[in-house]
């Protein structure tokens, strides 16, 4: 594991150098520039604001200086709010971006895994053709269309929430953040609904009775011989094939039942313990015939035939 993480971050070292690379090329010569305007600046005024942001220097300096202002976390002055730097206004934003980003992806993963989940269950229905196409309908548009739809149904028709600003704070105000979170949640629901449908639809079409894990089985066959009330239950081996754990919640299940419903319980098994759970008498059976039979606690307690001390004692 240590060495996959190494070789991960030794790989993303010239990952990042590629794309700081690629960022400052591109700002440094794509058409135009940080000073450009309707109105051309003088030379001088030109001259001087190039000296005081660096871009005067060689592009090798000017590379340099870049790269290590990046690493450092500097990210020089704003362009277009002189007064702040860009890593002051990063350090503002970033708490309401990531608050926004998290409460949409929590709102977008429960309405789209519920979405998902009710289609899968009925599909070719109603339900699922309607959820589909409002999954498509919302994953289509983007969050610059439903935010000013949302803004404009719930701010200014409805009157229900507020079309701008962000309160004093999130807690004070949380009805700011509603329409910005469903918004930036929408499409990404969708995507999550259809995706979420998809795999449960195929997971549940090729489920099978042999899909089953033992347990499951197990409960099945219970409940299966519930339906017709029976007064006795006959139990072969009601645990054998099972692991303790799902074993003994299969033994709580059975003894439950008996409590409650009154069954009587025949019980077939090669463990004497399990037996003495449900039964009061025992017969020890040995080729076919009948060894031994008396109440079962006298018989794990003073086993007389052969057959029975080998049952006590595997048990």
């Amino acid at each position: 594991m240590r060495a996959l993480i190494l070789r991960r971050l030794l790989t993303a070292i010239p990952t990042l150098l590629l794309v700081l690379i690629a960022s400052f090329a591109l700002m440094r010569f794509a058409p135009g520039g940080p000073f450009d305007g309707e109105r051309p600046l003088a030379p001088e005024t030109r001259a001087a604001l190039e000296a005081a942001y660096g871009l005067n220097l060689p592009m090798g300096e000017q590379f340099a200086l870049f790269l290590r202002r990046t690493l450092a976390g500097d990210f020089g002055p704003s362009l277009v709010y002189r007064d702040f730097t860009v890593t002051q206004l990063i350090a503002d934003s970033l708490p309401v971006s990531l608050t926004l980003g998290g409460l949409a992806i929590l709102l977008a993963l429960a309405l789209g895994l519920a979405a998902g989940t009710v289609a899968a269950l009925r599909p070719g229905g109603w339900a699922d053709e309607a959820l589909m196409l409002l999954a498509t309908i919302v994953t289509a548009l983007p969050s610059f269309v439903t935010g000013p739809l949302l803004a404009l149904i719930f701010g200014l028709w409805m009157g229900w929430l507020p079309v701008g600003g962000l309160g004093d704070s999130l807690t004070s105000a949380p009805q700011f953040w509603v329409m910005p979170v469903i918004a930036l949640a929408l499409p990404v629901a969708g995507a999550i609904a259809k995706l979420a449908r998809a795999g449960l639809a195929a997971a549940l079409a090729d489920a099978t009775p042999m899909a089953l894990s033992g347990g499951q089985a197990q409960r099945v066959a219970i409940a299966r011989a519930l339906v017709s009330e029976p007064q006795m239950l006959v139990l072969d081996e009601a645990t054998s094939a099972l692991d303790p754990l799902v074993g003994a919640q299969i033994v709580a299940l059975l003894k439950r039942l008996q409590r409650e419903q009154h069954i009587a319980m025949l019980v077939i098994t090669h463990d004497l313990a399990l037996a003495a759970l449900f039964c009061h008498r025992a017969l020890v059976l040995d080729a076919g015939q009948i060894v031994e039979a008396g109440p079962i606690v006298e018989l794990i307690a003073a086993p007389q035939a052969a057959m029975t001390q080998r049952l006590v004692a595997a048990s």
